[in-house]
């Protein structure tokens, strides 16, 4: 069961509570008993930011908020509390906590984020030594915090682990095929349309890209339109989220090392994952605009019949691209979904991928790569959706000088530059496929941790679904 997160002003005897106040309130908190005033303001002289009181039938516990130079990194701070809150209620064994800010500054809904966030676990084939958290429900009993601003926050924090869920299945659980059952599933939850479309009508579409990359493996490929178009939506040209669906990825031909590489290869279709939890919390929080969500889906495998270095493909737009690496194989998939998204008309475009190695070195974990033509005012509002969420970008250029690592001796492009700058040239090659605004998402660094970070948590992130969702309510708005 996923956490609760819900909003109840009323509260509760014997529940334990979680106080959000100033360094100066601390000693004036009509909630505390004349001896807990005295220890807790001692406490916060010695600059602690969390103080726990036991009352034997619950807890009560008092956070400091924190400063910070700028509201975004004083909510980022908040939820970093979250999370050290988190820590102290598994050690307290609490069930149910409520949130009660008395900094009358919205706090308690990025305690709430930070918490929920941090709670997650991934713990479906443990047959043993299973330690589930014992958090079930957050409250927030803030009477300047409305309730369906609650109810927004918690179906955007439920994608979230949606898409974690997603990026941790691992692909002996979750073939192109599966995946698409899951998108099913989420559809039939939230209430957005699908159209799953199998190998025979991705081949008749002359889908190269995807047809190649799956060419080396015993199943077969899917591509997954997903589609959000309430009655009220308030943009005539609709939203289109790509995401890339490469459920497994050994580098075809082009084979990966296996330690830290093609051991963890089952995340790399965490783009899909991003597009899908948008796709759940937009109609789940009945966003009024026409979004649509195209996932290309497969494995890549050294098969019989797999793609090889040098092959020459035949893309769905007709351009045709000379593989070079088969462990290139995200923007193959990529490509055939940017193209088959002009049918539709788009406002703007926005594809999501673990696609370069590059740019995980370029910017770690820290941040997520983009990179697009859809314009300085796209960038900035993308730029201001991460901030707000602390999922920053990171914007690098697309210019044509880059377009000439991509020219091939003998088609019109081929699938890997030079030996620097490999996330540009990814996202040149991609450039290739689009007549539309849009703006690619290199999520490698973001998408999947080999160490816990705070109430990101160890493995699947869900990179990119927060900070899509309030970039695109904010339009609605």
């Amino acid at each position: 069961m996923p956490t609760q997160l819900n909003y109840d002003t009323s509260l509760a005897n014997n529940t334990s509570l979680a106080l959000v106040v100033e360094a100066g309130q601390a000693a004036q908190l009509q909630e505390l008993q004349p001896e807990e005033q005295q220890y807790v303001q001692q406490q916060v002289k010695q600059e602690a930011k969390l103080v726990a009181l036991n009352r034997f039938s619950h807890f009560l516990y008092i956070l400091v908020a924190p400063e910070a130079k700028t509201d975004a990194l004083r909510h980022e701070a908040l939820r970093q509390a979250g999370h050290s809150l988190l820590r102290q209620l598994k050690t307290d064994k609490v069930e149910r906590i409520t949130l009660l800010d008395k900094t009358n500054d919205g706090a308690s809904l990025y305690i709430a984020e930070g918490l929920y966030l941090s709670n997650y676990q991934f713990q479906k084939y443990k047959t043993k030594d299973a330690k589930p958290s014992p958090l079930q429900t957050i409250t927030i009993a803030d009477e300047h915090v409305n309730g369906q601003t609650v109810q927004e926050l918690a179906n955007v924090l439920e994608a979230v682990y949606t898409a974690r869920d997603l990026v941790n299945e691992p692909n002996s659980h979750q073939t192109a095929t599966q995946l698409s059952e899951a998108f099913i599933g989420l559809s039939e939850q939230a209430g957005f349309k699908i159209d799953v479309l199998d190998l025979l009508k991705i081949q008749s579409l002359k889908m190269g890209g995807l047809v190649a990359v799956n060419q080396g493996s015993e199943e077969p490929a899917t591509f997954n339109i997903m589609e959000w178009k309430p009655e009220n939506a308030r943009n005539s040209k609709p939203y289109i989220l790509v995401g890339k669906g490469v459920v497994y990825d050994t580098g075809g031909l082009s084979l990966k090392p296996t330690p830290q590489s093609m051991d963890y290869m089952k995340s790399d279709m965490a783009g899909s994952a991003v597009v899908a939890g948008v796709l759940y919390a937009a109609a789940k929080n009945k966003l009024p605009l026409h979004i649509i969500g195209l996932v290309p889906a497969t494995d890549n495998r050294p098969g019989p019949s797999a793609v090889a270095p040098g092959d020459v493909i035949t893309m769905y737009n007709g351009l045709t691209v000379e593989v070079l690496n088969t462990d290139a194989e995200g923007r193959l998939i990529l490509a055939d979904a940017l193209s088959f998204a002009k049918k539709y008309d788009p406002e703007l475009v926005l594809d999501f991928a673990t696609l370069t190695g590059s740019a995980m070195r370029a910017v770690g974990k820290e941040g997520l790569v983009v990179m697009g033509t859809a314009g300085e005012d796209v960038m900035a509002g993308l730029k201001k959706a991460g901030d707000e969420v602390h999922e920053r970008t990171v914007e690098f250029p697309l210019w044509d000088e880059y377009k000439k690592q991509l020219e091939s001796d003998i088609a019109d492009l081929k699938n890997l530059g030079g030996a620097d700058a490999g996330h540009i040239t990814a996202g040149k090659f991609l450039e290739a496929f689009t007549s539309y605004p849009w703006v690619h998402f290199d999520i490698a660094g973001t998408a999947y941790l080999h160490s816990e970070d705070s109430y990101r948590g160890k493995l699947a992130t869900g990179s990119g679904v927060r900070l899509v969702y309030n970039y695109l309510s904010a339009l609605a708005r």
